[in-house]
């Protein structure tokens, strides 16, 4: 990526990750012009490492002029997004960008219907380092809801946060959204910046743990026993899939639930994420996790 500082683009990535991988090649189709930065430099990228403690200008010097500067790596705590601000417009002279920083859904906590206007967890890290972008800069926070995409499915995920039946029992709703539905979202905040603004981004489906669970494993069961699927299952997880299915209809039984998925309202925080889309005039295009 032979970009120098004298030149500009309309993006600027700060941390391309796996985000890039969808965002990229929406950026080169749409033909906006854009550089990324990695720690190591690797695939064409300019090395770079934000270090929070350093007031060396150096690393900075290397990037070039931005319309929009993602942030795609967290910020914690007072101080960090501050100074991030300050080191980037103090070796960029006569030059404000729009800051974006990509955070995470979770600090909404409360046990009922949340969006963007919604009381969040002002005092957790995140939360902390957002605001102080926003004040600072008068940046905009992208608060995703769980990425998947690619290799990162859904599905992949029981057997690391579901170990027991009780696991199973306190899982509720889930919220996702695919990644090239959040390159879209950049692209679109790029084009049609709203300046102060934490957004809540996510597909617009509220989906049940229970229901999930239940429908995977009869997938994975399925394909198990159907040899022309070429699937290669060991039997100790055709067992674990089996002890799911159990599990999902002793709770079932247990908690008075007659079908599934269960009602939005018994599924505790549930994220409305309409109010991005709205704004914006375009609406996730991914449909459904499966």
């Amino acid at each position: 990526m032979q970009i120098s500082q004298d030149d500009s683009v309309g993006l600027l990535i700060l941390g391309a990750g796996w985000t890039s991988t969808f965002l990229i090649p929406l950026l080169e189709s749409e033909d906006i012009k854009y550089a990324a930065t990695t720690t190591t430099g690797r695939d064409d990228t300019i090395r770079f490492r934000f270090d929070p403690d350093s007031s060396d200008p150096t690393p900075f010097q290397t990037l070039p002029y931005a319309e929009t500067v993602l942030i795609t790596f967290p910020l914690r705590g007072n101080g960090q997004a501050a100074h991030l601000v300050h080191l980037y417009e103090s070796t960029h002279k006569h030059h404000r960008p729009h800051f974006v920083q990509l955070g995470a859904t979770s600090i909404w906590t409360a046990p009922t219907w949340q969006d963007e206007s919604s009381s969040y967890e002002r005092t957790n890290p995140r939360a902390i380092a957002e605001d102080e972008l926003i004040a600072c800069s008068d940046g905009a926070v992208l608060n995703l809801a769980g990425l998947y995409g690619g290799e990162r499915q859904p599905r992949n995920w029981v057997d690391r946060v579901v170990k027991s039946k009780a696991d199973l029992k306190g899982k509720g709703a889930l919220h996702v959204i695919h990644g090239q539905d959040v390159a879209r979202a950049i692209v679109a905040l790029h084009r049609n910046f709203t300046p102060g603004k934490r957004w809540l981004l996510c597909d617009m489906h509220v989906y049940d743990w229970w229901d999930l669970t239940q429908d995977w494993a009869i997938q994975t069961i399925a394909a198990a026993e159907n040899d022309g699927e070429g699937v290669d299952i060991s039997p100790t997880k055709i067992e674990k899939q089996k002890q799911l299915l159990a599990w999902v209809g002793e709770l079932m039984v247990d908690e008075g639930v007659r079908a599934l998925p269960r009602d939005t309202s018994s599924l505790g925080r549930a994220l409305d994420g309409r109010g991005f889309w709205k704004a914006m005039g375009i609406w996730p295009t991914q449909g459904r996790i499966r």
